[in-house]
């Protein structure tokens, strides 16, 4: 599946730095390519759309993070099997500010369920919607960066 068939929104981060009230920090990935594939990808084997604790969201880094202009890849992968989602390019510092947000909303609110969002479309119409606590970092190495990691207490990887 291309990369270019997605596109990323966020919403919910400006109150981190901006001192308002706090706010589910939400990502939205709409996808715009052939719909029949993708739904395939986000089905499980009984046929459902795959739920929240089926996915994980991860970012793989593509340079270092001292690059000014250091890149990533936003992934959602299938838990059951390990199969790639969906996967697009994003600049590395959006993501971790998304992630310093969530960090944050889940300080402030006491969010044990879900500490952001991921709200997946299909030509702008949604699709599925996912309540998440964990967001993986890793470098281009396939190091697992845990102090940019937002993992729950408790959570042992």
């Amino acid at each position: 599946m291309r990369r270019d068939y997605f596109t990323l929104d966020v919403g919910g981060v400006d109150w981190v730095e901006g001192g308002g009230e706090p706010a589910t920090p939400t990502v939205v990935i709409d996808f715009e390519g052939p719909p029949e594939e993708f739904e395939r990808r986000l089905t499980s084997f009984d046929g459902d759309l795959l739920g929240a604790t089926e996915t994980d969201v991860a970012l793989r880094l593509q340079s270092d993070l001292d690059d000014e202009e250091a890149r990533g890849v936003v992934s959602v992968t299938n838990r059951e099997t390990g199969d790639f989602v969906l996967e697009l390019n994003e600049d590395a510092e959006n993501v971790l500010q998304f992630i310093r947000a969530a960090r944050a909303y889940g300080k402030e609110a006491n969010a044990d369920e879900g500490r952001y969002r991921v709200r997946i479309e299909v030509d702008g119409e949604e699709l599925v919607t996912y309540d998440k606590s964990t967001f993986l970092v890793y470098d281009r190495d396939g190091n697992l960066l845990r102090q940019h990691s937002l993992i729950p207490s408790g959570i042992e990887l």
